[in-house]
């Protein structure tokens, strides 16, 4: 078997070899005429001269030869809904949307905005966008209008593709409303709003000439026939805009052929998933981990993709491992929030199914810390799999590369560069760091197929933004601190403006959290700095403990808060002990799983929260509030 490290070195040594067989993993209209064109640094061109379509190679290569295998299950435990789609039917249902799309005015490099819930019709209008050459941007369903709004004047969609509600957690979350709010909002007006209506919202507002209806449009095209179009490598496919940035959001552009190539590789050699298998992310096609690994890198791979509209523990805490083992689930990827869910669950859940036909789990989303790791891979008896990752770059940057060599798991690390990056980590001053010493993640450019290749409209930005760490060399910057082990496994310690600057000591706000995770009472924390006159910045604990009859009494409170602070003196020494350990019951987060650290902080600081449309819980935050005024 080749040795990661050789292979991976090949591919930054070998750049145009090495990318050149992955390339055979998807199929061509029209070959590449060359690899890689680097001739405008940090901008790069791959595969560049080759014709290729994101749609052909998901659905219709495999609907030729296996028509009847199944593409697409979608399941919504929200209205008790199960339906399975072959490829086949797939392909019919895409063509049907390309061809509404089109009746719609639709055309090569218009945008499509898609504010969709979890449902097929949403995987139906992704890939149609892709079919036609239309660039799709998909917005977080249920995300305020005036985030919404802000989208839709950078993308300026003609046609936004949405639907009456959502489901969670049993109600109804009417979208409707908020996306005729958000066009009320945005200067740009799209000509056409097509909707999608499930009878969840009765009476959602309709208006005349600007909005219709799917299922009367679908009618007339049943039998549509609609052909890929070919794109060129480097024409975009679609626009994600990252979240939680302040100021303007930045779309994040993504090209055809690179994307299918590294989506391809990585579907290969990382998740090593194949044709016939099941792939089951429990993410959202709002997020970038719906793209590549709901849409198109199972499809792609052949395999069948689960799409999943619930949550984690309803109608009980079984409920993925009941799916894991009615569709012989073989893949697995979700987020190391829902595991740390999960944990707080009754453990017999993960012994009541049989999970035998589930290879690995993977993770990522935000930092796996150790004890989650250590847990998760004890009670499944599987390799637990971190991945690194960004929105920016499509697919992951660090992982265990087991379709290459099958190297071993450490706990809380995602372990090496994955192929095609060249991956390092920074000094302040761009050399490079030795083993165990942090720094700033980086990649040295080209960045590979697959990454982002400018932001939507604005070049200088794309080189501003991510570009600018170093006059010299030229470095794409992660904005995350990470260090290097003497093996060579990556640890990542948070956010580069995670950073708590405690008497002049800089403390990432990951480490003190992965101490406080140390004492065995706690089930997750989030730290952040709050502002100190004598020493700058604080640290300060807001912590979710196992058992909340060690906190039943004020005395136990403060017993255990003592504690975890000596748990942390223990561990990082007192320099990091944070000020205060408040307890809460549950911590607030994004739908997607993130942690939002900034609106805690801005809390404890006595600030306006910000944006809190993405927050899955708002009784986290009002918590918080209580515990900081001691009401």
């Amino acid at each position: 078997m080749t040795k990661y490290a050789d292979f991976h070195r090949r591919s930054i040594e070998d750049r145009d070899g090495f990318w050149t067989e992955q390339a055979q993993l998807v199929d061509w209209q029209t070959p590449p005429q060359s690899v890689c064109d680097y001739s405008r640094p940090p901008f790069v061109k791959w595969f560049v001269g080759g014709k290729t379509n994101l749609c052909h190679n998901a659905v219709d290569r495999h609907a030729a030869k296996r028509p009847n295998d199944r593409a697409l299950i979608y399941i919504s435990t929200e209205t008790n809904e199960e339906k399975i789609y072959s490829f086949a039917e797939l392909k019919a249902e895409v063509m049907r949307m390309a061809a509404i799309m089109q009746s719609l005015g639709v055309k090569k490099g218009d945008r499509v905005l898609i504010y969709m819930p979890m449902i097929a019709e949403a995987t139906f209008a992704i890939l149609a966008c892709a079919r036609i050459g239309a660039i799709h941007s998909v917005v977080f369903g249920g995300f305020a209008s005036g985030s919404l709004a802000t989208r839709i004047d950078d993308a300026k969609p003609k046609l936004i593709v949405s639907s009456d509600a959502g489901m969670r957690g049993g109600k109804s979350v009417p979208y409707k409303h908020l996306l005729d709010e958000a066009i009320n909002l945005a200067q740009y007006k799209p000509e056409k709003v097509l909707m999608i209506d499930r009878g969840l919202d009765k009476g959602f507002n309709k208006v005349a000439g600007r909005d219709v209806d799917y299922a009367t449009l679908r009618a007339q095209h049943m039998n549509a026939d609609v052909p890929c179009e070919w794109m060129e490598s480097s024409e975009p496919s679609y626009i994600l805009y990252t979240s939680g940035t302040t100021g303007k959001p930045k779309g994040v552009q993504r090209d055809t052929g690179g994307y299918a190539v590294a989506l391809a590789a990585s579907m290969k050699h990382i998740y090593q998933g194949f044709a016939g298998e099941t792939y089951f992310a429990t993410s959202d096609i709002g997020w970038v981990v719906g793209h590549s690994y709901i849409i198109y890198g199972p499809l792609i791979a052949g395999m069948a993709t689960i799409m999943y509209e619930g949550t984690p523990i309803r109608p009980d805490a079984g409920i993925w491992w009941s799916i894991v083992e009615k569709y012989k689930v073989n893949v697995m990827f979700s987020a190391p929030t829902a595991i740390r869910v999960l944990k707080k669950q009754d453990p017999s859940y993960l012994k009541k199914y049989d999970l035998s036909s589930l290879k690995h789990l993977f993770l990522a989303g935000e930092p796996l810390d150790q004890p989650t790791h250590e847990w998760i891979m004890g009670e499944l008896k599987l390799p637990v799999i971190d991945n690194y990752w960004q929105t920016e770059t499509g697919w992951p940057m660090l992982s265990t590369v087991r379709g290459i060599e099958d190297t071993k798991i450490k706990f809380g690390t995602p372990s090496f560069p994955v192929f095609g990056y060249d991956l390092k980590i920074f000094r302040e001053d761009g050399t490079e760091c030795g083993p165990n010493e942090k720094g700033i993640v980086g990649v040295v450019p080209p960045l590979p197929p697959g990454c982002l290749t400018t932001v939507w409209g604005d070049d200088d930005r794309f080189v501003k933004t991510y570009f600018s760490l170093f006059k010299e060399p030229l470095v794409y910057s992660s904005f995350d601190w990470g260090i290097k082990d003497e093996e060579g496994y990556h640890f990542i310690l948070g956010r580069t403006d995670d950073v708590i600057n405690v008497a002049g000591h800089r403390l990432g706000t990951r480490e003190i959290e992965e101490a406080v995770q140390a004492h065995n009472a706690i089930a997750e924390v989030a730290v952040v700095g709050v502002n100190d006159q004598l020493k700058g910045q604080e640290p300060v604990a807001f912590a979710v403990v196992k058992d909340a009859a060690r906190i039943a009494t004020p005395e136990l409170r403060a017993a255990l808060e003592a504690e975890v602070k000596k748990t942390v003196d223990g561990i990082l020494g007192a320099i990091a002990r944070p000020k205060h350990v408040h307890f809460v019951t549950g911590l607030p987060k994004t739908r997607s799983g993130k942690m939002l650290r900034r609106s805690i902080q801005a809390l404890a600081e006595g600030r306006d929260p910000g944006d809190l449309t993405t927050l899955d819980d708002p009784t986290t935050l009002e918590q918080i509030r209580k515990v900081l005024t001691g009401s």
